[in-house]
């Protein structure tokens, strides 16, 4: 009977857990799509002055800061660093295509 109760507590402590992953979830979702709304503007900017899709001082600058805040918040800096390459790259993809169309609307 005990182990039973005990059981049932563990899931009950379980669930609690994974609705609040949940939410987190939901919510780097959310930030993760305003951070691209924000991005593309970066990107409409950079290809209507013909400015380059990647800047790697920004690139180095925006790691270390990254780095120190995940150290800072006890997570480790080298997922971060990594999380970090990873969207970095989407953006630098999501910048060469609109400076492709850009290209391709100034010679249209």
């Amino acid at each position: 009977m005990n182990e039973e109760k005990d059981m049932a507590d563990a899931r009950a402590i379980l669930a609690g857990y994974r609705a609040s992953i949940d939410n987190i979830d939901a919510a780097l979702i959310h930030m993760l799509a305003e951070r691209f709304r924000c991005t593309k503007a970066v990107g409409v900017l950079k290809a209507e002055h013909g400015l380059p899709p990647a800047d790697p001082a920004r690139e180095q600058q925006q790691i270390a800061r990254l780095r120190q805040l995940a150290n800072d918040a006890h997570l480790d800096p080298d997922f971060a660093e990594k999380f970090l390459n990873f969207v970095v790259r989407e953006v630098i993809r999501h910048h060469e295509q609109i400076a492709a169309s850009n290209g391709a609307a100034k010679a249209g």
